[in-house]
């Protein structure tokens, strides 16, 4: 049995004031990554929505983090690989961030109703959204095959106990759906854009070393740290290029105690960005080929690239095309685009699964004060989804 688009959208728009409701108590709910408890408090209440349509539930405790929580819809058996929904419930935002971010349903300037509040983009809409259109699907026919939705709790701060989980069932799977905002509003040069092909993400940390000594007593003996990094991060600068889809940006430096003191520490982390996976050496050789030019001073080169680039292969192709069939159908074009931004679809894309990424709400201001969601756009991309998980 098969679902129709009429019967899909219509499943979505009967329970909308439910969703809705759900959605901003998961906002309310804060969830830092940094707090595990407030991070499972999130996690309950997605348990206890999904086992009220029926999910199965494994949950994977992890230390110093919220858990990992595995939710599995449709037959427990079947010849048919699982399909793969793909979020996190972790944010960017500390607790009592609600009480200068508050959750409110109000237009913006343009007159558009949004709804407004720490996480709500980023990704707790996209995580809602998915719920929905499980439910609108089971309303309407049998789930086609396997359907797991993974819920993580360390997105924000590069998935490091959460990138195992995602992996190993990505490695199970036919596809994966990642629920985190569509690229752009509408309008916009991206137009509200599914996600295919993502830069991969690295960090590099520069330790230097020198000699600290009195600044007016003995400054000739001392062997500054912080002048020696400055020469490295000039030289880290043109690391960037352009055209190949190669940025690097030292973010964050530190060094040195006292003004009068010459200082033997100095650091700098640095964010990378490549577009395709052979870049990766080639970055890591730029790096580690770095040298101090005081033969006094020593530096020492860590990190490296922590997801690999999210590249559109044929697969992700296919899924998109279906989509935007579909997002036809429904009556609203669907674009697709890149972004300099990794998620944990970075992982999944690097197995080489068909990977379609941005298929949560459209909105804008993730990690800003302004966060905020398009209020118009949720009911035709939850029924995008629903369809997407029934043809599939």
């Amino acid at each position: 049995m098969s679902a129709s688009l009429p019967e899909l959208l219509n499943g979505v728009t009967s329970r909308a004031e439910t969703w809705l409701a759900r959605l901003r108590e998961l906002v309310l709910c804060e969830s830092p990554t940094e707090d595990a408890v407030a991070v499972n408090r999130a996690m309950d209440l997605l348990q206890g929505w999904a086992e009220g349509l029926g999910a199965r539930t494994v949950r994977h405790p992890q230390q110093g983090y919220g858990d990992v929580l595995e939710l599995w819809f449709g037959p427990a058996e079947s010849g048919r690989k699982p399909l793969m929904l793909l979020g996190h419930l972790d944010t960017v935002w500390p607790l009592g961030t609600l009480a200068t971010m508050p959750w409110r349903e109000a237009p913006d300037s343009a007159g558009h109703p949004r709804l407004w509040g720490p996480g709500v983009l980023d990704m707790k809409a996209g995580v809602v959204m998915a719920l929905a259109a499980l439910e609108a699907v089971q309303q309407a026919c049998s789930l086609p095959r396997p359907i797991v939705l993974l819920l993580n709790p360390d997105e924000e701060t590069g998935s490091a106990v959460s990138r195992a989980h995602t992996e190993r069932l990505a490695l199970q799977s036919e596809a994966v759906f990642v629920l985190e905002p569509a690229q752009g509003l509408p309008g916009s040069a991206d137009n509200a854009a599914y996600k295919t092909a993502r830069k991969g993400v690295g960090q590099y940390r520069l330790d230097v070393t020198g000699i600290a000594s009195h600044a007016g007593v003995d400054f000739a003996r001392g062997r500054s740290a912080v002048l020696e990094l400055a020469g490295l991060l000039q030289q880290v600068a043109h690391f960037t290029d352009l055209d190949s889809g190669l940025t690097v940006n030292p973010g964050v430096i530190g060094g040195g105690t006292r003004s009068n003191v010459v200082p033997a520490q100095a650091w700098a982390e640095v964010d990378v960005r490549i577009e395709r996976l052979h870049h990766a050496e080639h970055v890591d050789a730029l790096f580690h080929g770095l040298r101090v030019s005081d033969p006094l001073c020593s530096l020492r080169v860590t990190g490296g690239i922590n997801r690999p680039p999210m590249e559109g292969g044929p697969g992700t192709v296919r899924l998109y095309e279906q989509a935007r069939s579909l997002a036809t159908a429904l009556g609203f074009d669907l674009p697709e685009a890149s972004t300099g931004g990794g998620s944990d679809g970075n992982f999944t894309a690097g197995l080489g699964i068909p990977t379609l990424d941005g298929m949560g709400a459209v909105g804008e201001g993730a990690h800003a004060a302004h966060e905020s969601i398009l209020l118009d756009h949720l009911l035709p991309r939850t029924a995008l989804l629903a369809d997407m998980i029934a043809a599939l």
